[in-house]
């Protein structure tokens, strides 16, 4: 069950929110003629710019919990891209419950040529799962640094720990997101709070004063549109 992460949005200094640098990967002519993206294949049937892939590694909250599919914010996304004429796939690898360990793991499986952004919208769980701040710093840490290796760009959505949890809890687990955007500066884009606008808010959220409904997942997808759009455009991926 997702953290009660109702509590009313704090005030967040936005830390590396630029375009990050495009990260360069060696890769000779066979290579760059099966990355998405990149050149064209010598089958003529085949030519022309190819998608984006986009994966959205998540929780609950990503995976759209108590909304159709096409409600969950990654969909909305997609569909704003295609609406501006952008060739841009969406993956939702959101999972309800899933902690950073856990999208650390899974992660494996979508570092490969296809996938071109990284959205992480983890941490959430993890004190309910018994994970220190630490352990969520290391494990997001890891995730950034695995993709990148790959030649992905990354996005990292920044997580807010409920008030039950004490101020002490709450400042340590925020200043979390705050250190990976220092660390990491202009190389990825820091999001600083993935629900700003939508936690607490009653008209954004299901019954259980948790999860966005329709209107706050629309919020969530209007927030990083632009900022997801500008890493599309620097890698090359504009319609």
């Amino acid at each position: 069950m997702l953290l009660a992460m109702a509590a009313a949005a704090c005030s967040v200094r936005n830390v590396g929110c630029g375009v990050p640098e495009p990260l360069k990967v060696k890769t000779n002519d066979a290579e760059a003629a099966a990355t998405p993206g990149g050149a064209e294949t010598g089958d003529p049937t085949m030519s022309g710019p190819k998608p984006i892939t986009i994966v959205f590694l998540g929780d609950s909250l990503t995976a759209g919990l108590g909304l159709l599919s096409q409600q969950a914010f990654p969909a909305l996304i997609e569909d704003k891209f295609a609406d501006e004429g952008y060739h841009v796939d969406v993956i939702n690898a959101g999972i309800s419950g899933d902690t950073s360990a856990g999208g650390l793991r899974r992660l494996e499986q979508f570092l490969n040529p296809r996938t071109r952004i990284l959205v992480v919208a983890l941490g959430a769980n993890d004190a309910l799962r018994g994970l220190t701040v630490t352990q969520t710093r290391e494990n997001l840490t890891g995730i950034v640094r695995a993709a990148q290796l790959k030649g992905i760009q990354v996005v990292v959505c920044g997580m807010e720990a409920p008030t039950n949890y004490g101020e002490d809890y709450r400042a340590s687990f925020r200043e979390v997101y705050l250190k990976i955007g220092l660390e990491f500066g202009n190389k990825i884009v820091s999001v600083p709070f993935l629900l700003e606008g939508v936690a607490g808010i009653p008209a954004m959220n299901q019954t259980d004063g948790i999860h966005p409904n329709e209107a706050g997942s629309r919020a969530i997808a209007d927030n990083l549109y632009p900022r997801i759009r500008m890493v599309v455009d620097s890698i090359g991926g504009g319609g």
